[in-house]
C-alpha cells in the first residue's frame, strides 16, 4: 500500500506535512476479547480496529475473522478503504477491523459470543456517524445482525445503520450481496470498451469462486464473455469452450461451498489458471497471488482485481512492461462499498430503494469512477493503478486543505 501511495503522492505533489497526515492512521485500537468456549474454557482473542481517515465522512470498512489477522494487515486495508471511497466519490473515510481466530474451527455460538464481545469493546469506536463496519473475510449478514443487536442494546434503541451488509429484514439493501462482483464486471466492461474489445469474442478466467468471483463470473457470462476457467481452494477448472457458470454455482452451493469434484471441466492448478492466455483475468481470491515470481507468466490482456491487493507491488513493473492493462482493486472492487453506502443512506431516510434503482446508480458510480481514473492515467501518462491513487490522494488532500485546522 505504502509503495504505491508514495509513487502517487510524488506525482500529485503534496507537501511533506500532508504526506505525514495521510500516511499515519487517525486511530488504532487493539483489544483483548475473553470468550467462553463450548467446552467451558475461556479463550482470549485479539481484536483490531483501525480508522485510517475520517476527513471525508464516517469511516467505513469490514471486519475479518482469520488466523493471520494482524495490525499491519488491518492498517493497510484501512488505508485502501480510504482510497477506495475517494476514488468512487463516496463521503466516507477508511477503516478496517479484524479478529485473529479461525472461524472454521469454532461453533456458531462461539463466533456469536466473540462478535458480541468485539462490539462491546468497540462501543466508543463504531457508530453510524463515526465508523461503520461491514462484512469481510469470515463474516457476513449473520455477524452484522449480532453487532446491530449488541450495539442497539447498549444505546437503548434500535440502531440498524451502525453496520452495512445486514440481513434484508434488519435494514439490509437489495443488491448488496452481488454488488462487488457486479462492480468488477462494470469495471471490466469499461476497460474492454477502451481497448475496443468485443465482450462476445472475449475470454476470461476468474480466480476465486466466493461471493465476488462467482457473481463476477456470472455477470461476465451474461454479457457475452466466455469464462473458460474458475477456481477455489480445491483448485482450478478449465474448459476452453466455456464453463457453465450457472451449473458451477449450483454445484458449489450443494457441495459444502466448494467446487471439488466439479465435472465438465479439466482440473488445473490455481497457478496454471493465472497464466492462461485469456483476454480478462479476474483475481478475486486473496492478497499477493500475482508476484514477481509469476508475473512474467501472465498472458492475459487485462487484469481486473476483484480481491484486495491480489498483485504485489514488486510485480507491478513486470506487469506494466508486458503492456497488460490493470484495473486496480481500489477501483474494480469498489462496487461493494458503493452499495454499502446506499444501504446506509436508505437506513437514514427510512425508505428502501428498488433493486433496479440500486443497480442503475451503482453502475453509474462505477462507470464514472472508471472514466475519471482513465482520464487521469492519460493526463499523467501512468498506469491505472497510479492514476486511481492520484485521484484518491488529491481528493483527500484537497479536503484537508479546505477544512484546515492543522
Amino acid at each position: 500500500m505504502m509503495s504505491r501511495f508514495d509513487a502517487a503522492a510524488k506525482l500529485v505533489g503534496i507537501s511533506d506535512e500532508m504526506y505525514d497526515i495521510l500516511k499515519v492512521p487517525a486511530r488504532q485500537v487493539i483489544v483483548g476479547l475473553p470468550v467462553t468456549m463450548d467446552n467451558g474454557a475461556i479463550k482470549v482473542f485479539e481484536g483490531y480496529r483501525v480508522i485510517h481517515s475520517n476527513i471525508l465522512g464516517p469511516a467505513k470498512g469490514g471486519i475479518r475473522l482469520d488466523p493471520a489477522v494482524n495490525l499491519d494487515e488491518v492498517r493497510a486495508l484501512a488505508a485502501w478503504m480510504t482510497w477506495k471511497c475517494a476514488v468512487v466519490d463516496i463521503p466516507y473515510g477508511g477503516a478496517k477491523g479484524g479478529i485473529a481466530c479461525n472461524p472454521r474451527e469454532m461453533s456458531a455460538g462461539e463466533i456469536e459470543r466473540l462478535i458480541r464481545q468485539y462490539t462491546v469493546a468497540m462501543l466508543d469506536v463504531i457508530g453510524p456517524d463515526r465508523d461503520i463496519p461491514a462484512p469481510d473475510m469470515g463474516t457476513g449478514p449473520r455477524e452484522m445482525a449480532w453487532i446491530v443487536d449488541e450495539y442497539s442494546k447498549a444505546k437503548g434503541m434500535t440502531v440498524n445503520n451502525v453496520v452495512t451488509g445486514k440481513p434484508l429484514v434488519l435494514g439490509g439493501s437489495l443488491g448488496r450481496t452481488e454488488a462487488t462482483g457486479r462492480g468488477v464486471t462494470v469495471a471490466a466492461l469499461s476497460a474492454m470498451d477502451k481497448l475496443r474489445m468485443n465482450p462476445y469474442r472475449a475470454t476470461a478466467a476468474v480466480q476465486g469462486f466466493g461471493n465476488v468471483g462467482s457473481f463476477a463470473a456470472e455477470l461476465l457470462h451474461e454479457r457475452g464473455v466466455t469464462v473458460v476457467a474458475v477456481s477455489d481452494i480445491s483448485g482450478g477448472y478449465y474448459n476452453k469452450s466455456g464453463i457453465d457458470i450457472t451449473a458451477a454455482v449450483s454445484y458449489r452451493n450443494s457441495n459444502k461451498g466448494t467446487l471439488e469434484g466439479f465435472g465438465g471441466a479439466e482440473k488445473i492448478s490455481n497457478e496454471e489458471l493465472l497464466s492462461l492466455a485469456v483476454d480478462v483475468l479476474v483475481p478475486a481470491a486473496k492478497e499477493d497471488v500475482i508476484t514477481e515470481d509469476n508475473a512474467a507468466s501472465i498472458q492475459a490482456k487485462m487484469i481486473v482485481e476483484g480481491a484486495n491487493g491480489p498483485t504485489s507491488a514488486s510485480a507491478d513493473e513486470i506487469i506494466n512492461s508486458k503492456g497488460i492493462l490493470v484495473v486496480p482493486d481500489i477501483l474494480a472492487n469498489a462496487g461493494g462499498v458503493t452499495v454499502s453506502y446506499f444501504e446506509w443512506v436508505q437506513n437514514r431516510i427510512g425508505y428502501k430503494w428498488t433493486l433496479d434503482r440500486i443497480n442503475r446508480r451503482a453502475d453509474r458510480v462505477m462507470k464514472d469512477a472508471f472514466d475519471r481514473v482513465f482520464d487521469t492515467s492519460q493526463r499523467y501518462q501512468v498506469p491505472l493503478r497510479l492514476a486511481a491513487y492520484i485521484v484518491a490522494i488529491d481528493k483527500v488532500a484537497s479536503t484537508y486543505k479546505y477544512r484546515g485546522g492543522y
